[in-house]
Formats: structure tokens, C-alpha cells, sequence
């Protein structure tokens, strides 16, 4: 098989056997990009550890942030583990090799009263209007992924309003159930009630586009730039934003690490750590403010 081939047939067992999302199988497919552009030619096989700190030096002089090439080192160590382990490669010129380190952006969020300008909305509303409402609600009630809010189905009992919670398939096909507040519940229910005016009759999806069929990501985020601008907000307003919001507020309130990292799927608490840090910067600018020798003369 070529390289090319080789590529593709990781990418397809990546796809089939692990399930990823689309998007970190597009991840995965620029990073191999990268591979072959800097490999001009040279075959997999050759490929050496000092070669691949070659090319990190290069794509990081290049432009490429240190958060970017540890996802390409990782697709880089995931091809060849499935080369050595697969197609008798000997070695995986990847392993041990590290990305340089880039300094940590905080995620942003909304504040509370922003999230309530957001989401505080009339009761009289068309299907469409209802189907937005009911999007965002759970995206902020429940911290959901995007990929994961728009592969919910209707009635296949993941979504259960009965018992206020929501069972989701997530990153590395993991799945996590997490509660659904009381306003998306009454959201959600609005919704359902109209559902039928907009869903074609045999479609499973819960939330459907204007032809009826599964909405698209796409359509999810530009919605919730109109919903956001509609209602005074400034901020560029994405679904990961709320995403965001939930996980801080519910710390904020709760100050339970272990539980936001359980209700937004994350495999490592390290991961969720983020949060405690925008907690932090909170308090710091209360301190400033209050603390009579804080500030400067």
C-alpha cells in the first residue's frame, strides 16, 4: 500500500471502529496534511524521531500555536501506533516527542444576567422560535457539545423530561447522563408540542431544520448569533459559550470540581481545572476593587 492509502485506511478504521466525531476525524486529516507536506516525498517508513522535532521546529516557526501541534503530534502518534501495530512498522517516530508549550487561553463566558437577556423569552412563538429556545436552553442547562445536541433523537429515550436528565454519546463514543434544568424542561416541552409543524413525518432527530430534516451544526450556531444580537448582546455568542457559562456558573455556585468535570464528559480533571482559574480571576478583580491596600496610590 502507499503512504496515501495507508493514511486513508487509518482514517477509515478511525471512523468505523472508534466512532470519532467529524470533526476531530478533520482534525486528524489536516494533521496528516501537515505529515505529508513536510515529509516532500520521503516515505512513512523513514520517518525518524529527530525528523519529527525537525518538522514541530518548522510548523511552530511557522506560525502554528503549541495547542495545534500537540493535536498533530497526537493524529502523528495515533497513525503510527496503528502502523507498527497493523502494518509492521518497526518504530513510532512520535512517541516521547513533545509540542512546544503556548501560553493557556481561558475560555470565555457569559455572565449570568447576560445568560438570562439570552435565554428570558415571550411564551408566544412560532415552531421555529420554540426549536431555538429549546436548543439553547439545553445547551446552557446541560453544557452539551454541539455535535452532541444535534444527534439527539426524538424518542429513543434519552431525553426524559420526567426524570430531568439527558443521556448523551460523547468524545471517544463515551456517554454521560447530566440533569436538564426546569426552564429547559419547560423549553422542551414547548417544543414538542410544536415539533410537527416543521419535522418531516418519519424523521428521528429532535430538533429539525426548516426541510424538516436533522438540523445541521452549521444552522445551530448561526441561529444563536441571530438569538444573541436580537436580544442586545455584543459578544459573539457560540454554542462552546454556552458550553462555557454552564461549567463556570456551576462551579462558581457549587465550587464541586468533580461534578463539572462528570456533567461536561471530560476525561481528565485537568481538563475541567480551566474553570477554577476563571473562578479565580473573578475573585481577584472583587480583591482589587474591595481591598483597601490592593490598589496603587
Amino acid at each position: 500500500m502507499t503512504d496515501a492509502a495507508l493514511a486513508a485506511a487509518w482514517l477509515d478504521s478511525l471512523r468505523h471502529q472508534r466512532r470519532l466525531s467529524p470533526a476531530t476525524l478533520r482534525n486528524y486529516g489536516h494533521a496528516l496534511e501537515l505529515l505529508f507536506a513536510q515529509l516532500e516525498g520521503a516515505p512513512f517508513a523513514r520517518v525518524d524521531p529527530q525528523q519529527v522535532r525537525r518538522m514541530v521546529a518548522r510548523l511552530h516557526a511557522g506560525g502554528l500555536s503549541g495547542k495545534t501541534l500537540a493535536m498533530t503530534l497526537s493524529a502523528w502518534r495515533g497513525l503510527y501506533h496503528w502502523l507498527v501495530r497493523h502494518q509492521g512498522f518497526a518504530v513510532n517516530p512520535a512517541q516521547g516527542v513533545r509540542a512546544p508549550k503556548s501560553a493557556r487561553t481561558l475560555p470565555k463566558v457569559l455572565s449570568v444576567e447576560q445568560v438570562q437577556r439570552l435565554l428570558d423569552t415571550p411564551q408566544a412563538q412560532t415552531p421555529q422560535a420554540a426549536r431555538d429556545h429549546a436548543m439553547f436552553e439545553l445547551l446552557y442547562s446541560s453544557g452539551l457539545r454541539l455535535a452532541e445536541l444535534v444527534a439527539l433523537d426524538a424518542e429513543d429515550g434519552r431525553l426524559d423530561l420526567r426524570q430531568a436528565e439527558v443521556t448523551v454519546t460523547g468524545k471517544g463514543s463515551k456517554t454521560r447522563t447530566v440533569p436538564v434544568g426546569a426552564r429547559a424542561r419547560e423549553a422542551l416541552r414547548e417544543w414538542l408540542r410544536q415539533r410537527a409543524q416543521l419535522a418531516s413525518p418519519t424523521e428521528r432527530a429532535l430538533f429539525v431544520g426548516v426541510r424538516g430534516k436533522r438540523i445541521s451544526p452549521g444552522t445551530v450556531q448561526v441561529r444563536l448569533r441571530a438569538w444573541a444580537r436580537a436580544r442586545g448582546l455584543d459578544a459573539p455568542v457560540h454554542p462552546h459559550l454556552l458550553r462555557h457559562s454552564f461549567a463556570t456558573h456551576v462551579l462558581q455556585s457549587s465550587q464541586d470540581l468533580r461534578a463539572v468535570q462528570e456533567m461536561l464528559g471530560h476525561a481528565s480533571v485537568a481538563t475541567t481545572q480551566v474553570y477554577t482559574h476563571l473562578d479565580f480571576q473573578a475573585l481577584a478583580k472583587v480583591y482589587d476593587a474591595a481591598h483597601p491596600r490592593a490598589r496603587k496610590k
